[in-house]
């Protein structure tokens, strides 16, 4: 169809005419409410964000927990890892244990990493905070 009779046609129906894709030949264009195509082509922008977007996830471990625990926490770690989300993994400390050494600390967070079946990379290394040491780790690509 030619444009003068397109655009007869979008003001006939009291609607626009609106080219899709220049750059076809003959190039694309829809008769329909700008409004409606520019709020459609905003939440196409949305959605696509939205499957890209990355969570952090938090495990939370203790001194003393047992290995059966240490390997379920690794087991959930790989299962986030997979999803593609990061993961930090927090040694949280409570009173005299916040004083203790670095290399011991180290160690407790390294038990929980050799467990963790995923490819990983840790992002963001050891982190002292107020509340215990800190690692985030994200998926090896």
């Amino acid at each position: 169809m030619n444009l003068p009779e397109a655009l007869a046609k979008a003001k006939e129906a009291e609607l626009d005419l609106i080219e899709i894709s220049p750059k076809a030949q003959p190039p694309v264009c829809r008769i329909m409410d700008y409004g409606k195509y520019v709020y459609l082509q905003e939440k196409k922008a949305r959605e696509s964000k939205k499957a890209h977007k990355i969570e952090l996830r938090e495990i939370r471990i203790s001194i003393g927990i047992s290995q059966h625990d240490l390997e379920l926490k690794a087991k959930k770690a790989a299962q986030f890892l997979k999803e593609g989300d990061r993961v930090k993994i927090d040694l949280f400390l409570k009173g005299r244990a916040k004083y203790l050494g670095k290399e011991f600390l180290q160690e407790r967070l390294n038990r929980l990493l050799h467990l963790i079946p995923e490819k990983y990379k840790v992002v963001d290394g050891p982190k002292k905070g107020p509340r215990g040491i800190s690692i985030i780790t994200e998926k090896e690509k």
